[in-house]
């Protein structure tokens, strides 16, 4: 007692002093009113207390009651309540019989609550328990000192001889399982209590305590336990206070270098317990509280416990039968870690050797165990990190989706220590690796649905890694510019163009800022710059100009392409960074908001061949445009078929000959393409076209003289036998090149310069045009009526663009084409054989839309010429049979639309051609015999004739309406003839067609206004034809 009393000032400094309130000035009274009296915490204790004494109420909850008290006011009690809390409690808690097991638990912990302030007092009356023992039922005295050591380990330290000793004299009659866990208890709490005084001892206000004085007090009771108790036991929760006993002591005993021995003789019975326990979680807590003691008394551990620890850490967590829970697995990844702080090289080198083990899970568990050491190898300053490298290596190539996506997430939590090594960047191309392998395996469409969410989960996993790629790290630059760039230009890593793009931009940012004086280069930098093949100026600009092209594609990479563009403005070429620095922005303006349905395809790749001409002017240098067109080649086999990359390539190509003024370079290209192309591949076809009419913008006569070159050596090219022309023919390669050939010959024609035009468009454009086309319908030699929709659509198309480009080059003036009734009268030819019953191809259309064109070059056609044209057109379109509802046939809205949609287009070719007759001679007269034209399918007695014939008339008489003005004329004649023709028609049996004709009577009406000055209102209008 003595000795409590001497250590009540230091104990009290290590747990915080009581200090009793100050008094007011005023001695406490009040000076206007008295408030109701608070209970202090005597008065609550007393109370409480006094329950206790006269058994009051439920005693558990008094107990319970008594320590939240305690817990929440650490002032000190008077002596007299003090005795009473410790003797009611002390003595319920060894209480025998007559107290229930929650009463006693309860009464434990008001002793522990009570020594927060009154440690000394709670002690004593333990210690005071512990050399009276004698009876069984004492068992929660040791389980009090547990408590006692484990909440206030500091304060124990100067009791723990004392106690151990007693320990150690009733050691031998410990006779139940229950006492037997209690001691346990006590050794494992006074163990780790001493731990704990080891590690702070410089916070007690004591005399220091040597290792020697704790292990000579622990060694007795550490023999004791080893040889009687360890594998006696068979019941669960004594296996686990013995486990727990012997890891603390074992901790303890480290220390001191004599126990040693025996502590590494006992190891392999705690590594044992996890074949003998059920909840083997309390033998990784204990395994892990043991390495860390070993961890700070700085030991070497021999190898063969480094690997028996590695090895049952490592089946813990492989063995797939066992599953332990995520604590359990984070506690069995920590003694990894601590183990690898003792002994790196020996634990590295273990996980290396998993690494070839057939078991799947076991490379799994190697990968994370060793991303766990990652952020620790970086913090002690990395210089394990390549052996951490070094070992993941080995399973790059490994074919397990598991084991992969262990490498990805050890490659992040690498690159996310920013480690300046590299060792460690050179796993950014095994990301960039899996991201393309993983494209190709989705891309082949072969996997299953749960193959398929595996490598969609890996890619997402990848492009986590390089979205938080930290490039910013000093004298990163130099090493990461080259390895980045190089994955630029490949079109399998499209996906991950968008952080890639984040990443380059910011390092050339700083190589702009430092001058590409980044400080000292590793070795490896230089090395991999040597061996690396790093994309060309003409590279660069091709690839992203192509991802550009299909902005939304591959995650919506055209910003990130772009913006990428401005950045390496520098690298591809000093000349564009001005016109760059304006073209670009103004780009990124046109796509901000653009969804890619709303996109304007055409009009965006219009812009960026634009920016390319633009660039190439401003570069000027015919080498650099020369190695820009094989650069734009050689991509071209990286895009799919049909795909838009791959249109946009041959017109950049195109482009990019039309920029080269080296004219035996042009000629060589051109005919490149006009002899390798795959004239079977409508790709390939439209590419062709696309590279001829591109180049025809600067070399028009060259164009034509290449491509004319190639269609006379196709004639004279010798097909010997009769069999194997007719083979040939079968097989359409001989067909489709002539019908290529037609279509870049207008299309030639459309790309020409408009003062170069005029003197070659009729001999050798639409001359050569027709010879390809009655070639394409010879068979030996022989000319029949093709009946190929292709053929006749390539010929449609062929008339329509050289008309168009006749008229752009006539300017003002109108166009001349002597060819014009001959071509007329092919294309009516095609509409008069086309089938009666159905829209069975646009062929109608097509011709429609090319014979408005053609209509509007000289020589014009006489009245009756255009009569007879109109007549011929209205026959084609007007008795197609009626669309049926989708309703009536048992289909859908989304089924009918594919029949609705000809039947509509072919509606407004026909409106368009209308206005072009009407065009030719824009008068009232002219108007009139239209009308009587279509007077006969006005008055049809089948109504969807008359419904078409009506809105056919609604187009006409729009288009004069709209260029009255235009006609010059002040009067309009025929008005009463054609109300009489259309009024009865508004009461049609057609909802349509009353519409329609109240519209045609709309125009008459305005038409009318117009000449006597006055005007229709459309508000006077519109609502009757709404009514009808």
């Amino acid at each position: 007692m003595r000795r409590l009393r001497a250590l009540r000032e230091g104990l009290f400094s290590c747990g915080g002093c009581w200090s009793r309130p100050p008094v007011p000035e005023d001695g406490g009274r009040a000076t206007e009113s008295v408030p109701a009296a608070v209970p202090t915490l005597a008065d609550r204790v007393t109370s409480l207390s006094n329950r206790l004494q006269d058994e009051e109420g439920d005693r558990a909850e008094t107990y319970r009651e008594l320590e939240r008290v305690l817990q929440g006011d650490d002032g000190r009690l008077q002596s007299a309540v003090l005795s009473r809390v410790i003797a009611a409690a002390s003595r319920d808690m060894r209480a025998a019989q007559g107290v229930t097991e929650d009463v006693r638990t309860a009464a434990s912990d008001v002793l522990v609550a009570l020594a927060s302030s009154h440690f000394d007092d709670v002690m004593y009356e333990l210690q005071r328990h512990m050399r009276a023992l004698g009876e069984i039922s004492e068992d929660f005295v040791f389980v009090t000192l547990g408590k006692l050591a484990s909440s206030y380990a500091l304060r124990c330290v100067p009791f723990v001889g004392m106690t151990l000793f007693a320990l150690q004299t009733m050691l031998s009659q410990v006779g139940s399982r229950r006492t037997l866990r209690a001691v346990c208890g006590v050794l494992e709490q006074w163990a780790k209590a001493a731990n704990t005084y080891l590690r702070h001892w410089e916070k007690c206000p004591f005399p220091r305590m040597g290792e020697a004085q704790f292990c000579s007090s622990v060694s007795p009771l550490f023999c004791h336990v080893v040889g009687s108790w360890l594998g006696c036991e068979e019941e669960e929760e004594v296996k686990q206070a013995v486990l727990g006993a012997m890891a603390a002591m074992m901790g303890l005993l480290l220390h001191e270098e004599k126990h040693r021995g025996r502590v590494w003789e006992q190891l392999p019975w705690l590594l044992g317990q996890y074949q003998q326990v059920q909840d083997t979680s309390r033998v990784t807590k204990g395994l892990s509280y043991f390495l860390e003691i070993l961890g700070e008394v700085k030991i070497p551990i021999p190898k063969k416990k480094v690997q028996a620890i590695s090895t049952a850490v490592h089946s813990q967590l492989s063995d797939e039968s066992k599953q332990p829970s995520e604590e359990h697995r984070s506690e069995l990844s920590y003694c990894v870690l601590l183990l690898a702080r003792v002994c790196p090289e020996h634990t590295v080198a273990f996980l290396h050797s998993q690494l070839g083990s057939r078991s799947e899970a076991a490379r799994v568990v190697s990968l994370d165990l060793l991303r766990a050491l990652v952020r620790s190898a970086a913090a002690e300053g990395g210089q394990s990190l390549p052996l951490l490298v070094q070992a993941v290596r080995t399973v790059l190539r490994d074919p397990s989706r598991k084991v992969a996506r262990a490498v990805l997430c050890f490659t992040k939590e690498l690159l996310s220590c920013s480690v300046q090594s590299c060792s460690a960047w050179d796993l950014v191309a095994h990301v960039f690796a899996r991201f393309s392998q993983a494209s190709v395996r989705l891309a082949q469409r072969n996997l299953s649905q749960a193959e398929a969410q595996e490598e969609a989960d890996l890619q997402a996993l990848c492009l986590d890694i390089l979205h938080s790629l930290d490039v910013s790290v000093r004298g990163m630059t130099k090493l990461l510019w080259p390895r980045l760039l190089q994955y630029v230009v490949p079109a399998q890593y499209t996906g991950t163009l968008v952080p890639l793009s984040r990443c380059l931009r910011e390092l050339a940012e700083r190589r702009e800022r430092a001058g590409h004086e980044d400080g000292e280069e590793e070795p490896g930098v230089v090395a991999f710059r040597d061996r690396a093949k790093l994309p060309t100026p003409q590279a660069l600009l091709a690839r992203l100009l192509v991802v550009a092209a299909a902005p939304h594609a591959g995650g919506g990479c055209g910003v990130a392409a772009l913006r990428l563009l401005q950045a390496l403005c520098g690298e591809i070429h000093g000349a564009v960074g001005t016109v760059w620095a304006v073209k670009i922005p103004f780009l990124l303006q046109y796509l901000e908001g653009e969804s890619e349905s709303c996109l304007d395809s055409a009009e965006w790749e219009r812009l960026l061949l634009e920016f390319l001409r633009t660039s190439l002017e401003t570069i000027k240098s015919q080498a650099w445009t020369m190695g820009l067109s094989f650069e734009l080649s050689q991509q071209m086999g990286s895009y799919p078929q049909l795909s838009r990359e791959q249109a946009f390539l041959y017109k950049a190509i195109g482009m990019s000959l039309a920029a080269c003024q080296h004219v035996p370079y042009v000629r060589g290209e051109l005919k490149k393409y006009l002899l390798g192309t795959n004239y079977l591949e409508e790709s390939e076809r439209e590419g062709m076209i696309s590279v001829v009419a591109g180049a025809a913008e600067s070399h028009f006569h060259l164009a034509l003289e290449v491509v004319q070159e190639f269609g006379a050596c196709m004639e004279e090219r010798p097909v010997s036998g009769a069999f194997n022309r007719l083979k040939e023919y079968q097989e359409g390669k001989r067909a489709w090149t002539h019908m290529a050939l037609m279509l870049a010959y207008s299309q030639i024609a459309l790309c020409a310069p408009r003062e170069q035009l005029p003197a070659r468009v009729e001999r050798e454009i639409v001359g050569h045009i027709l010879q390809h086309y009655r070639a394409s319908c010879q068979v030996l030699g022989f000319a029949f009526s093709t009946k190929d929709v292709q053929l006749k659509l390539s010929l449609i198309r062929s008339v329509a663009e050289v008309s168009r480009a006749v008229q752009g080059a006539g300017g003002s003036r109108r166009g001349e084409l002597c060819y014009k009734r001959e071509l007329l009268g092919t294309l009516l030819g095609f509409v008069k054989a086309e089938p009666r019953d159905c829209l069975a191809s646009p062929v109608r259309q097509e011709a429609f839309v090319a014979v408005g064109h053609l209509s509007k070059l000289k020589p014009s056609l006489t009245r009756e010429e255009n009569r007879n044209l109109l007549d011929q057109c209205l026959q084609s379109v007007m008795p197609l049979p009626a669309l049926e509802p989708a309703e009536e046939e048992g289909a859908t809205a989304a089924n009918a639309l594919p029949v609705q949609c000809p039947h509509a287009q072919t509606m407004g070719a026909l409106g368009e051609l209308l206005t072009a007759l009407l065009e030719e001679e824009l008068t009232s007269s002219w108007l009139t015999e239209m009308l009587h034209v279509l007077e006969y399918w006005l008055t049809s007695a089948k109504e969807w004739e008359r419904e078409r014939a009506l809105q056919a008339c609604a187009q006409l008489l729009g288009a004069y309406e709209e260029r009255f003005e235009l006609s010059g004329e002040n009067s309009f004649g025929p008005f009463g003839s054609m109300v009489g023709l259309l009024a009865p028609l508004v009461c049609d049996s057609l909802a349509t067609s009353r519409q329609r004709a109240g519209a045609c009577l709309g125009h008459l009406l305005r038409i009318r206004g117009k000449t006597l000055e006055t005007g229709a209102e459309e508000d006077e209008v519109q609502p009757l034809c709404q009514r009808l």
